[in-house]
């Protein structure tokens, strides 16, 4: 009895209390497996597909469990890649269908609310690659060497903010002044007219719904001129204000394409 005593303890002790290691391999084997395919997938292209579902093919097939392989055919590999694909190009063509929905409304909304001014042609609503643009001459909004917006057209200007105040794209505005020096107190040059200019629009979206952190103002003064300064008329169509709502992804630095004038 002492000998059949002592064999039970001997094997109570070779016991292996060590088998959650294989368990604990097995998903360290199985989470590489799953960063192999969120990388696959991160730039679809035929060459990562296929090196995605070789390597799952490997991280599976080398896993074990009781001595016996986990083994995925190679055509459900890729339909479980192909299904993420879809997924995920399904989610960014909605993305971009509200966004082309969203820059119809703004667009067909502003030239409702300034279509009096637009067919007087003291404004411009175009598209080009930097988003929807608004040209409005300085003559509409200003008095002569002044910043202040006149009351007449705080109203039209209330209401181009009602229509900018949905969404959350930035919104550019910049001033701009012909090339006649200005010399005054309170704006010793263009440079100061122009970027008052622009804050007073931007102070007046702020005070009508436009978040403030989408709103940038950019005094420009004779830079970028859109005709002759050698004529009156040409000097009066330079000095302007432009609203900018840019569109998702715009390179704010880059310069003004032709504009793409939208069906109204």
């Amino acid at each position: 009895m002492a000998g059949l005593r002592r064999r039970r303890i001997r094997k109570t002790e070779r016991d292996n209390h060590e088998r959650w290691i294989v368990s604990y391999a097995d998903f360290m084997t199985l989470l590489f497996a799953f960063f192999v395919v969120m990388y696959g997938v991160s730039s679809v292209n035929e060459g990562k597909s296929r090196t995605a579902a070789a390597a799952l093919t490997q991280a599976f097939g080398d896993a074990t469990a009781g001595g016996s392989k986990i083994l995925i055919p190679i055509n459900q590999q890729e339909a479980f890649l192909r299904s993420l694909v879809d997924r995920r190009n399904a989610r960014m063509a909605e993305q971009l269908r509200r966004q082309a929905d969203y820059m119809a409304r703004v667009f067909k909304g502003l030239n409702q609310v300034m279509g009096d001014l637009i067919k007087g042609g003291q404004v411009k609503v175009t598209q080009n690659a930097r988003g929807i643009e608004l040209e409005i001459s300085a003559s509409a909004l200003f008095a002569t060497g002044d910043a202040a917006v006149q009351p007449a057209a705080s109203k039209t200007l209330s209401e181009v903010a009602r229509v900018l105040s949905e969404g959350d794209q930035a919104i550019e505005v910049n001033g701009y002044t012909d090339d006649i020096p200005i010399s005054s107190p309170q704006y010793p040059s263009n440079w100061e007219l122009s970027s008052a200019r622009a804050s007073s629009v931007v102070r007046l979206f702020s005070e009508h719904g436009v978040a403030g952190k989408r709103l940038t103002a950019i005094g420009l003064a004779d830079n970028n001129p859109i005709d002759s300064n050698l004529t009156p008329e040409g000097r009066a169509h330079n000095r302007r204000i432009t609203v900018t709502l840019l569109a998702p992804q715009a390179d704010r630095n880059a310069t003004p394409t032709a504009p793409v004038l939208l069906p109204q």
